[in-house]
C-alpha cells in the first residue's frame, strides 16, 4: 500500500513534474492540497517560505506534507529576483522575462550568471520540520527566448554545456539536471529509508 504526501500547492503542472521525476514509484500517493490553501509567503528564502507552505498544509490536512520554494538568482542582479522571481513584475511569465531581459541587456555573456533554485522542506502530520535540502542549478541569462518545452524563466536560462536554454531541453532531459530534479530526490531517498507503506492517510516512521 502507498502512503499519502501532500504536495503544498494547487498547480497541477507542478504535480506533474514531480510524479515525472519520481518515475514509477508504487509506495508514494502525491496529492495536492486542498482548495482552502492559501498561506502567505512571508518568508525572506527560499527555505522559509517552503516552510510556511508545507506547514499550512500540514495544519490542514494532518498529512505528511512536502512544499518547494523556487526562483531565479541572477549575479547581476545582487542574486534577485530570488524569491520574488513569480512576483517580479504585473502580469504574465513572459513579462517577467522581458524584464530580467531588459535589466541584463548591457550586460555581455560571460557576466550573466544565474542560478534556478529549488528548496524543499517536509514535515510530519503536526507541521514539525523532519527534512529538507536546497538544490541549485547553474546557468547564464541568455539574449533572447528560446524554446517552449518550460514556462517561467526557462526560455531564457542558458546551459553552455548542451547550447540550450531549460525550455529547449526534453522533459526527461530536463528532469535529472534540473534544481527541483535534484531537490526532489532527495526528498524521496529520505521518504525510502524512514517511512514504510500504510494503508492510512499518513505515512509511519520506521
Amino acid at each position: 500500500m502507498a502512503f499519502k504526501l501532500v504536495l503544498a500547492t494547487q498547480n497541477p503542472g507542478k504535480l506533474k513534474e514531480l510524479k515525472e521525476i519520481a518515475g514509477n514509484i508504487d509506495w508514494l500517493d502525491l496529492v495536492l492540497a486542498p482548495e482552502s490553501f492559501d498561506p502567505e509567503e512571508t518568508g525572506t528564502t527560499f527555505l522559509a517560505n517552503a516552510q510556511i507552505k508545507a506547514e499550512a498544509c500540514a495544519h490542514i490536512t494532518g498529512c505528511l506534507s512536502v512544499a518547494d520554494d523556487s526562483g531565479i538568482s541572477v549575479a547581476a542582479l545582487d542574486g534577485g529576483p530570488g524569491i520574488y522571481s513569480a512576483r517580479y513584475c504585473e502580469g504574465t511569465d513572459a513579462d517577467r522575462r522581458t524584464k530580467l531581459l531588459q535589466a541584463v541587456k548591457e550586460i555581455p555573456l560571460a557576466q550573466r550568471q544565474a542560478a534556478f533554485v529549488c528548496a524543499m522542506v517536509l514535515v510530519d502530520q503536526n507541521g514539525k520540520v523532519i527534512y529538507s535540502t536546497e538544490a541549485r542549478w547553474p546557468g547564464l541569462i541568455a539574449f533572447e527566448e528560446r524554446g517552449t518545452n518550460g514556462f517561467g524563466y526557462d526560455p531564457i536560462f542558458y546551459l553552455p554545456d548542451y547550447d540550450k536554454t531549460s525550455a529547449e531541453l526534453a522533459s526527461d532531459e530536463k528532469n535529472q539536471i534540473s534544481h527541483r530534479g535534484q531537490a526532489w530526490r532527495s526528498v524521496l531517498e529520505f521518504l525510502r529509508k524512514n517511512y514504510v507503506q500504510t494503508s492510512d492517510s499518513c505515512a509511519n516512521l520506521k
